[in-house]
């Protein structure tokens, strides 16, 4: 169950987003919004502990064609962190890309969310749909996301499972900081059947505002949304890193992915990226690339 989600917390730096302009009216206290090119609209979320900034190569590659939305979460990197320092984090958040579709007047955007923007995906869509809104959306793709974290490695895993060790992990982070991430991986390991991830040696994040940090681990530790998929009307598209060596993990994914979305209206469309780690849209950005355009055609 660790790597999955220490997997999900493995973050490279980019440099700044040139060319961004602010997207205009929009005032919020849990995102930053900048906006690229013209055409159809495009929203790009991060995921925990990043900015825009791991989205640049992709936006280079869209904005001659798309409009796109460069979302940042508050209190990730060097952005104020504003609401997001109090209380709960994927759910006010997503209420808050809603109120910017709906304030921009974007009509269908493609949203593609990167882990913790994955769920932030799932959760607006899911809410657009339930209340009769759901053409908000004219499709979501999750980039090495799930709807419940844990059921990569754990798929009968519930949230009581995992609810004690994402209260270490809130508090080592809350408490010790950023290293806590990689001083304690032994030690959350060993709890989780001795499946510590050497990943922790080398995570690259961007950090940010420490109270919203440990909220952000402890949601991809404890969200489940698999009830919540039936509500979603937008098609979805589900990309991941995948390995062909039988020795990794990656290896094994397949399943659990299609598992974890069979509570979809319509069948998810999967898209595996060999030769990725959780940062799809980096490690492979070619192969990523050819996976967006196939979403947006």
């Amino acid at each position: 169950m660790l790597r999955a989600l220490i997997i999900s917390l493995a973050l490279l730096i980019l440099p700044t987003v040139a060319q961004a302009q602010s997207s205009g009216s929009f005032r919020s206290d849990r995102l930053v919004v900048t906006v690229r090119g013209e055409g159809p609209d495009v929203i790009l979320i991060p995921g925990l502990a990043s900015t825009s900034d791991v989205w640049a190569r992709t936006a280079n590659r869209l904005d001659d064609r798309y409009r796109v939305h460069l979302v940042s979460i508050r209190g990730f990197g060097n952005v104020p962190a504003g609401a997001n320092v109090d209380g709960a984090l994927v759910a006010p958040v997503a209420a808050e890309l809603r109120r910017y579709i709906a304030s921009q007047g974007l009509r269908r955007p493609a949203v593609i969310g990167h882990s913790m923007g994955g769920l932030v995906a799932l959760r607006a869509a899911a809410d657009a749909g339930r209340d009769r809104r759901g053409g908000q959306f004219g499709r979501v793709m999750v980039v090495d996301a799930t709807p419940f974290f844990p059921s990569l490695i754990s798929p009968g895993a519930t949230v009581g499972d995992v609810e004690p060790l994402a209260q270490i992990a809130y508090q080592a982070l809350l408490f010790l900081g950023d290293e806590a991430l990689r001083t304690q991986g032994t030690l959350l390991g060993e709890q989780l059947g001795g499946a510590a991830d050497s990943v922790f040696g080398t995570l690259g994040w961007q950090g940010g505002d420490r109270q919203v940090l440990a909220q952000g681990l402890y949601e991809v530790m404890t969200t489940d949304l698999r009830s919540r998929l039936p509500d979603i009307a937008a098609p979805v598209t589900v990309v991941y890193g995948w390995s062909a060596d039988g020795n990794s993990p990656r290896a094994h994914l397949d399943a659990l992915f299609a598992a974890g979305y069979r509570n979809l209206r319509a069948p998810a469309r999967f898209e595996r990226i060999e030769g990725a780690e959780h940062m799809v849209m980096i490690d492979q950005p070619t192969r990523f690339l050819a996976a967006v355009t196939r979403f947006l055609g």
